[in-house]
């Protein structure tokens, strides 16, 4: 049986476009896992590494090797790097296939002459461009890995066409796109009550995705909407924050994160999805991310600012709402004008929506990129 490796530096087990990778390919070839732990539940060889961790000491070492642009060395460095190469050296694999820049170096590395496809999951030269610290380290340090490895991939996919269309631009390369949709869901669009819609907001709570502007929108909408929060705690510190500034408003609530494949049932309760994500660097500016396509499949109605990825297949299905401003305060008002009927017809447009916004199609283009390498 011929075998794959997929490199991914995430927690494989809650990456949902990762696991996707594996259940898509796990029953055709041998596949070998490396990432970190825990191990998922699949018919894989996991090998799992530590998560990065280093002293005052090593820090100071490699910030001054990203400063002082010595980006190979810093990169064969990392303790991650290090230890998937010890782990992995030596063994032969019929494809690699390498989840975000991160990985691509090691990747080419591990597979000798075998062909190694990229899967990027951002635009890696300006990931966190909002951040002063960040570019002048790991900005500079990105594009060099884009400008030296990306050449010699096989095959390249990414999430939306946007960021496709920049890594062709910038480094001569053909990206085609696998959107981040789940397995088509089984699901009906729940029945809308005019007394109480539903709002939901879901992910990650991230500082820089500035969520409390979902917060402020409820100020300007009626009794007749409740926003749920279900957040998983990246940043500890910055949920107590949400939650403080949110007290006030009985309506707000946060409720409990739930395993990624329950998602989408959890979601079907509501009636709207909601993500107002102001467009503070470029990966934000073209983000079309897991809940999008989560709210599609839980058959719920969308409301989001204009995200130009978001906002283009919004518009095309029909099955929500688009500000015109990332202004909390022109969503309210394109919510408020909402009737129990529009919210019902969204939600079906999104029912309709989900036979094609699936992995089910998505995964072909990378099942067959797969074989034909292979």
């Amino acid at each position: 049986m011929k075998s794959v490796l997929i490199i991914s530096f995430s927690v494989i087990h809650s990456d949902p476009r990762v696991m996707r990778q594996v259940r898509l390919l796990e029953s055709l070839y041998k596949v070998t896992v490396v990432g970190f732990g825990p191990a998922p539940e699949a018919d894989i060889e996991f090998i799992e590494i530590k998560k990065p961790s280093a002293d005052l000491l090593r820090k100071c070492i490699w910030a001054s090797k990203l400063i002082l642009g010595a980006f190979n060395s810093y990169y064969w460095s990392l303790s991650q790097v290090i230890e998937a190469k010890r782990l992995l050296g030596g063994r032969a694999f019929s494809l690699v296939l390498a989840n975000d820049i991160s990985a691509l170096p090691l990747g080419l590395k591990l597979a000798g002459t075998s062909p190694v496809m990229l899967d990027a999951h951002e635009y890696s030269p300006k990931e966190f461009e909002d951040r002063v610290l960040w570019n002048v380290m790991f900005g500079r340090y990105s594009h060099n890995l884009c400008e030296r490895y990306l050449s010699r991939i096989a095959s390249m996919t990414t999430v939306c066409q946007g960021i496709a269309d920049a890594y062709c631009r910038e480094y001569g390369v053909a990206c085609e796109v696998i959107h981040n949709a789940p397995l088509n869901q089984s699901l009906q669009p729940s029945v809308v009550s005019p007394e109480r819609i539903r709002l939901i907001h879901h992910g990650a709570a991230i500082r820089s995705r500035h969520l409390g502007v979902m917060i402020e929108m409820m100020r300007y909408l009626d009794s007749r909407f409740t926003l749920d929060f279900m957040l998983v705690e990246n940043d500890p510190l910055y949920l107590a924050e949400l939650k403080e500034v949110a007290k006030e408003d009985a309506r707000i609530r946060f409720v409990n994160p739930v395993p990624m494949q329950e998602i989408c049932q959890r979601l079907n309760d509501y009636d709207i999805g909601v993500f107002l994500l102001p467009p503070v660097n470029f990966n934000y500016e073209h983000a079309l991310p897991n809940k999008f396509f989560e709210f599609i499949q839980a058959r719920l109605a969308i409301a989001i600012g204009p995200s130009p990825e978001m906002a283009a297949l919004t518009r095309r299905y029909e099955c929500g709402v688009v500000a015109d401003s990332f202004d909390p305060q022109d969503l309210a008002v394109m919510l408020q004008r909402l009737d129990t009927q529009s919210i019902a017809d969204f939600k079906q447009a999104s029912h309709l929506a989900a036979g094609d916004l699936n992995y089910e199609r998505g995964g072909q283009f990378l099942l067959s990129e797969v074989e034909k390498l292979i």
